[in-house]
């Protein structure tokens, strides 16, 4: 994650003026600012380093050498607001409202279904029995989409731990997604596992936790 509070008021500055111009030169960044180029050019070189902006060659459509330029970095989108969390809760709120709890209830159910589709491709080629490499690739998956899942070995069971919830706002607002999430986990694992939730996260614990274990 981007340090914003490391980003001082001059590289503050010259990231929003980037963001509101796009690729610029250094001369162009200080005239700008109204300093010299002098001024500027540490305050990208520390940003560079960062990983919060990169050189480019910059497109004119005039002869002679193009000029070199200053463009934001992906990692630099991190330092702006991001309001993905309160639209996704909006939204919720919305089309419980508008549409009723049912009518949420079945897009949730549509959305689990496609994502145990994905699931059970992805483990297409290994034994119905074969619980640890199953429970492997269900924490791979967890962790593409953010949940930074890990399978620990807890004698003769297995944790799925996640360190992260990147859907946080919305599982307060509508905790079935959590519900759903273990009955998604517990269909992708097979009728041979049962899975529990040991801890949760918003249950006040650090992270969420299921521990799975073969059917008696």
């Amino acid at each position: 994650m981007t340090d914003r509070a490391g980003i001082g008021d001059a590289q503050r500055r010259i990231v929003d003026i980037l963001k509101r111009a796009g690729a610029s030169t250094t001369a162009s960044i200080a005239d700008a600012l109204e300093v010299t180029t002098q001024a500027v050019r540490p305050q990208l070189v520390e940003l560079e380093e960062r990983g919060l902006v990169r050189s480019e060659t910059l497109v004119t459509g005039t002869r002679g050498r193009p000029p070199v330029g200053w463009a934001l970095t992906e990692l630099a989108i991190e330092l702006f607001p991001d309001r993905h969390a309160d639209l996704t809760v909006e939204l919720l709120q919305t089309m419980r409202a508008e549409l009723g709890e049912d009518a949420l209830d079945a897009v949730l159910a549509a959305r689990d279904k496609q994502h145990l589709a994905s699931l059970e491709t992805r483990m297409g080629g290994l034994a119905p029995d074969d619980l640890g490499a199953r429970v492997e690739v269900l924490a791979e998956a967890r962790s593409r989409q953010g949940y930074m899942a890990e399978v620990v070995p807890d004698g003769d069971e297995l944790l799925l731990v996640e360190h992260h919830c990147p859907v946080c706002a919305a599982a307060t607002e509508c905790q079935s997604l959590c519900r759903n999430e273990l009955a998604l986990f517990a269909d992708a694992l097979g009728d041979g596992a049962v899975v529990e939730p040991s801890q949760h996260l918003l249950a006040g614990d650090e992270r969420c936790v299921y521990r799975i274990s073969r059917r008696s």
